[in-house]
């Protein structure tokens, strides 16, 4: 079992049941999933950057990433319908809290001049999503083969009911909010 899965059973959600007066324990808030996001808008002019995208997706979460394809056509941005622009990894289970504790402990303490993450990133119905620059904070990534940095979006979905219940339960699984 992953250690942060142990760690809400144990402590987590009996300390959230106490804190918003839950009486059953299926309302406990939880985390459902995580969404790990690459856009790839140079990827319409050149299709490697998707294969080299995807084989760092595949390592840093340890699942096959999806590859996403644009919905409509944009002149202005030289797409057509149909091209592949990115892609996504969906995380449950064992494996997202396996992702999550390697993001809080060990790859968002390297990000440089690190003092937390923004605590006002919610999206108003008890989900976060965090923005990252580069990959190379992963430590799954070979710093020597890596061609070019690329961002990704990390959100994470949650079964609270409001903002201030999902706050409280990422901050006490260890998320590292800026004070």
């Amino acid at each position: 079992m992953a250690r942060l899965k142990e760690k809400y059973r144990k402590e987590v959600a009996p300390a959230l049941a106490k804190e918003f007066d839950i009486k059953n324990p299926m309302a406990v808030p939880k985390i459902e999933k995580i969404v790990v996001n690459m856009g790839l808008g140079e990827a319409s002019s050149n299709a490697k950057i998707l294969d080299t995208a995807t084989e760092e997706l595949k390592a840093i979460t340890g699942q096959k990433p999806v590859v996403t394809k644009a919905k409509k056509s944009i002149a202005a941005f030289k797409l057509r319908q149909g091209m592949s622009i990115g892609t996504m990894v969906t995380l449950r289970g064992d494996r997202m809290y396996e992702f999550l504790d390697r993001l809080i402990s060990v790859a968002l303490p390297r990000v440089r001049d690190f003092r937390g993450i923004s605590a006002k990133a919610f999206d108003g119905r008890g989900n976060y999503t965090l923005g990252i620059r580069e990959q190379l904070i992963f430590p799954e990534i070979d710093f020597n083969k890596v061609d070019k940095t690329r961002g990704m979006n990390i959100s994470i979905v949650t079964t609270a009911r409001n903002d201030e219940e999902a706050r409280s339960l990422l901050r006490s699984m260890g998320m590292p909010f800026r004070q």
